[in-house]
């Protein structure tokens, strides 16, 4: 192993630093911190890195972001603070030096079924102002631009006539309801008129009401003379009485005005917004927001899903022709009416009855559900069945076919229709939501307006192309700005919260990202050092706890926490940067001021430690085929799994991995099983050795429980073990304590302050919920009389907080039952999680383990016979874990098991004994099927981004 000299900063070298030029940290003993001093360099790209659980969160996140948002706190009110004041210190000397701080950590905290890419970056806020700016609206029916007309408008018409032309500016006369024409005129000669205009004359009102029949009104309008002017260009005065004029008859024309030039043209002024006789809604923010009931569309009531007719269920072989039976509902008997027209006159508008549906034009399949004169197609074949759901044989008929479909109205973008006729160079703002963020931004990029729009929409421009470029910059222009939030992995939802804090260009503060480069391919990892770098050099200490190597090259700083995991860990093992990893690497430094102070982290950079690639790859007989997969951006994959072996399923950010394995593989295998399951997602056959697969485990990264009380040890079932231990107990059986005296979970034993939590939750409205020790029970947990009940020495609680490497040493002679029910979480790297610790503590990868060691310690029951999918297991671990992780994995594999993983690692990819890579992009350039075949067949590929890294490795 690599042994380096451990940094050693004396107290009196931490009292020369300048807190200007470091964040300084002094004795920080914050979780298993060990006292540590660190001075960390400001304005500079530092990563934390070292084993998992070795201590690099508990300094990064509790210790430094802890001491930024108290500190925060300490700056507010003495009124705010009453409210917040409890926040306690981290256990810490002194911190000096830090600035505001932000954390941008793993988890997807929303899940809310409104929130969507475009609201969360804030880019939503921006076009929804530029719409309501710059947005003209169009009429769907004549595709004219609708406008209304302001007084300035009219007079300028006016003042464009001839000097000394004469004008009359008319109102038409509206008959109000319940008055007659008399009634009307009579009380438009007590308002001042005295003339109208009849016939195209012009006649005294006093004159047509004493003597109504001498004026024939048959099919003429009337209207009111409002003014006469002659036209004079430079007189003010004219100005402003024709002014006054026209306002005085919009309003007597309730919104009409009509100026008549003597001898010549009539012309007609609105000032509504109408066209084609239509009153469109003039364009306002609130226009564009489904969170508002006003611009929500009323279908959907802004969901952008409907319980409807789906497509998919009514034609779900997409390689049948419409001659072959496509149409699902035509292919009985009796409904196969419908479909004798088209197959008939078909010929007779070129209609391709034979072709598969699938090779149809976007046009023709149109057809089928629109109908033309020769056929009425599906459309009017749904509308028939509804006006039939009296009787019962077409209720059932309707539900077959009927799914959560996107919306007709809103085309998923959940706004009321009228909102896209507003359009801005030619595009409506839902037209650019259901958009790849990397088109819109190409959009934006060539925007061509008015120069008149573009001086109002300037900065709101810049806004949008500045955090467009960002969300591409990160790897996620193959997002939409439509797609839900909660629909996000860990590593896109970090990613999006990063570009949106590069949006708002903060100077002088201290980030802090729990491992940004999750769920992403080597590919965009290069991209989102980019990020971090123009992060850094706006002025801002980055602080990023991350294991990826490509991002350790680009630190200015790397800071390794160490030498192990729990309790061995804590220590700070390195501090450097690449050129002193690199000199003491050829000097072949022996100098070792702490012999135990070994770096996992440098003896892989440096090689002296590897993954080793597998002697031989596993061959199988057995297969699962699944044909035309073409959810979201896949297109018609056909792909062969191997059973009994590895398989690894990789491609950039994007690409499909996750549509393929996660929403049709699974749940279309749970399906076959009879087991419950979410919606699958489109494919066409999934065929091959199914029986060979008794069950199938999603190993995923979402928490193993919904409640903060579940913990490790309730879900591997050891806590039952440890409960009935502490029952039998002499002191228990002499005050009749039963196991659920020592249960968190029902009231008894528990401390009913903080119902068990051991820390009591403080809602703050404007930052993120503060969790405060228990004051009752001191975070113990338990009553004062149940933690008196002990073995060998500890009570429940203190058993609860040892970790499950000091659990399994503790209990290893007088429970060996016990110790080998925790085995398994040791053996996927968990050694350093407390017994006891919250679940909503645990990363989305930690999360994943304790998944995997429930099943390990299951000692499965089907063996051979469980198909287990991964995804990403390797998010948040280190190379060394990874080496365990590994182990643990081909232990399923070698009893005979199938293995799925989704993954981006080229330490678990060169480790498969069967690649499938998708690609060769993310988004609409994604969704193929690019390779499939062993490690080595791969890296024969030319042009592949994967093959490229993945050549590297082996």
């Amino acid at each position: 192993m690599t042994q380096l000299p451990v940094p050693r900063i004396e107290a009196s070298q931490f009292d020369e630093l300048d807190p200007r030029q470091y964040i300084l940290i002094k004795g920080a003993r914050v979780n298993n911190l060990k006292s540590v001093d660190v001075a960390i360099p400001r304005n500079k790209l530092v990563v934390i890195t070292g084993l998992s659980g070795s201590g690099k969160s508990s300094l990064a996140f509790d210790t430094l972001f802890a001491e930024g948002q108290r500190m925060y706190v300490e700056s507010l009110s003495s009124y705010a603070r009453q409210f917040l004041g409890r926040m306690e210190k981290p256990e810490v000397e002194y911190i000096k030096g830090i600035s505001p701080a932000i954390a941008i950590e793993q988890k997807v905290n929303t899940r809310n079924p409104r929130s969507t890419v475009g609201t969360s970056t804030e880019i939503y806020d921006y076009l929804k102002l530029l719409f309501a700016r710059i947005g003209h609206t169009f009429s769907p029916v004549s595709g004219e631009l609708v406008k209304k007309d302001a007084v300035t408008d009219v007079v300028n018409f006016i003042l464009s006539q001839a000097e000394g032309e004469r004008v009359m500016i008319l109102a038409p006369l509206l008959i109000r309801e319940g008055r007659t024409q008399q009634e009307e005129l009579s009380i438009l000669l007590s308002k001042g008129y005295n003339r109208i205009m009849i016939n195209d004359e012009v006649a005294a009102i006093e004159d047509v009401l004493e003597n109504p029949e001498g004026y024939s009104q048959s099919g003429n309008q009337i209207f009111i003379l409002i003014d006469r002017a002659g036209v004079k260009h430079d007189d003010e005065d004219t100005q402003y009485r024709l002014s006054d004029s026209v306002q005085t008859s919009f309003f007597e024309g309730e919104g009409l005005c009509i100026v008549q030039v003597v001898n010549g043209e009539r012309k007609e002024f609105s000032d509504k917004f109408e066209l084609d006789g239509i009153i469109f809604e003039e364009p306002t923010v609130n226009l564009f927001s489904f969170n508002n009931p006003y611009g929500a569309c009323k279908r959907c009531e802004g969901f952008g899903k409907i319980l409807g007719i789906d497509p998919d269920l009514v034609i779900p072989d997409k390689n049948l022709s419409v001659y072959d039976g496509a149409i699902a509902p035509w292919r009985t008997e009796k409904m196969s009416e419908w479909l004798v027209p088209l197959v008939r006159n078909g010929v007779k508008f070129d209609y391709p009855i034979h072709r598969p549906y699938k090779d149809l034009t976007p046009a023709q399949k149109d057809l089928l559900w629109t109908g033309n004169q020769y056929f009425q197609g599906i459309n009017d074949f749904i509308s028939e069945l509804e006006s039939q759901t009296h009787k019962i044989q077409y209720r059932v008929m309707l539900s077959r076919f009927r799914g959560r479909t996107t919306c007709p109205d809103c085309r998923g973008s959940r706004l009321r229709k009228d909102a896209s006729y507003v359009k801005v160079a030619g595009s409506s703002i839902t037209d650019l939501v259901l958009m790849p963020i990397q088109d819109v931004l190409e959009f934006f990029k060539n925007i061509e307006i008015s120069e008149h729009d573009r001086q109002i929409a300037r900065r709101i421009l810049t806004e949008i192309e500045t955090r467009l470029e960002y969300m591409t910059r990160v790897g996620l222009g193959y997002l939409t700005l439509n797609r839900l939030t909660n629909s996000l992995s860990g590593g896109e939802f970090q990613r999006i919260k990063l570009a949106t804090s590069l949006g708002s260009a903060l100077v002088g503060s201290m980030y802090i990202l729990d491992e940004p480069s999750i769920g992403l391919h080597p590919r965009d990892t290069q991209r989102l050092v980019g990020v971090l770098e123009s992060l850094r050099d706006l002025g801002n200490t980055v602080i990023v706890v991350e294991h990826e190597e490509e991002v350790m090259h680009a630190a200015d700083q790397i800071i390794d926490i160490g030498p192990e995991a729990g309790t061995g860990g804590g220590h700070v093992v390195f501090q450097g940067n690449w050129d002193d990893i690199r000199s003491r690497k050829n000097e072949g430094s022996e100098i070792v001021e702490n012999p135990d102070m070994k770096s996992h982290t440098l003896d892989f950079l440096l090689g002296d430690d590897t993954i080793p690639v597998p002697a031989v790859r596993r061959k199988s007989l057995h297969f699962l085929e699944l044909k035309g997969a073409r959810e979201n951006n896949l297109k018609d994959v056909d792909v062969k799994i191997p059973l009994n072996t590895l398989t690894v399923v990789t491609g950039v950010s994007g690409s499909g991995k996750s549509t393929l394995i996660r929403k049709i593989l699974y749940p279309a295998l749970m399906r076959l099983k009879g087991e419950f399951s979410e919606d699958v997602g489109r494919f066409d056959q999934l065929s091959g050795s199914v029986d060979r697969i008794e069950s199938i485990e999603m190993i995923d990264q979402n928490p193993i429980g919904k409640s903060s009380r579940s913990n490790p040890v309730t879900y591997i079932k050891a806590y039952d073990y440890i409960r009935q231990m502490m029952s039998e107990l002499p002191l228990s059986k002499a005050r009749a304590y039963k196991p659920s005296h020592f249960s968190f979970n029902v009231d008894g034993g528990r401390c009913e302050i903080c119902q068990g939590e051991g820390q009591v939750k403080i809602e703050m409205q404007f930052m993120a919920d503060i969790y405060l020790k228990c004051e009752g029970c001191s975070g113990k947990r338990f009553k004062q009389e149940i933690q008196e009940v002990q073995y060998n020495g500890k009570d429940v609680a203190e058993i609860l907080d040892m970790t499950v490497d000091e659990a399994i040493g503790f209990f290893r002679e007088s429970e060996p039952k016990l110790a080998d029910k925790l085995m398994p979480l040791q053996e996927v790297g968990l050694g350093y999680v407390g017994l006891g610790q919250s679940s909503n503590t645990l990363s989305g990868g930690e999360a994943q383990r304790v998944k995997l060691a429930s099943f390990l310690g299951k000692g499965n029951s089907h063996k051979g016979k469980t198909l287990f999918i991964f995804d990403e297991p390797t998010t948040g671990l280190h190379f060394h874990d990874i080496k365990k992780l590994l182990k643990a994995i081909n232990a399923l594999v070698d009893q005979g098991d199938s293995v799925i993983i989704i993954e981006h690692n080229m330490e678990v990819i060169k480790c498969a004994d069967w690649i499938l890579d998708l690609g060769p992009e993310g988004g609409e350039a994604g969704g193929y099927l690019t390779f499939a075949g062993t490690p080595e067949e791969m890296t024969k590929l030319e042009g592949n981004y994967t093959a490229d890294f993945l050549k590297e490795k082996l």
